[in-house]
């Protein structure tokens, strides 16, 4: 990694932990401010798409007030910074954990740097177990 990728690198890290921060306390104000205004999640099990903040939000809000809450954890494994554009794409695995019952799998997220702060674009995820 070249000196100029490594900023990315660390900056979309610590956002993602304020992200998994935010979801493991249930802050959607703070997930919010991690999402671009038409940030796309395609769900790992049935491809659902969840198009924009304010639908993310919306789910979000539903999953924290169920009876038993899935905490999500993304641990990024690689982060690749684009030397053209303010854009990284980031690869990692995710887990899912419903008291006893943990569901995995792998992500993509896709992240753009907005006014010197770095917001998922775009979020794909696939179930493995």
């Amino acid at each position: 990694m070249t000196a100029m990728n490594s900023a990315p690198d660390l900056a979309i890290r610590l956002r993602r932990a304020a992200f998994n921060h935010a979801l493991a306390q249930g802050d959607l104000n703070a997930i919010g401010t991690l999402l671009a205004h038409d940030a796309m999640l395609v769900t790992g099990t049935d491809s659902a798409v969840l198009a924009g903040r304010k639908a993310q939000l919306l789910a979000w809000k539903r999953e924290f007030a169920a009876q038993q809450r899935t905490i999500y954890v993304r641990r990024p494994e690689r982060i690749v910074a684009s030397t053209v554009e303010p854009i990284a794409m980031e690869h990692g695995v995710w887990t899912g954990t419903t008291g006893e019952q943990v569901t995995r799998g792998d992500y993509t997220a896709k992240w753009r740097e907005v006014a010197g702060e770095w917001v998922v674009e775009a979020e794909i995820y696939l179930t493995l177990g």
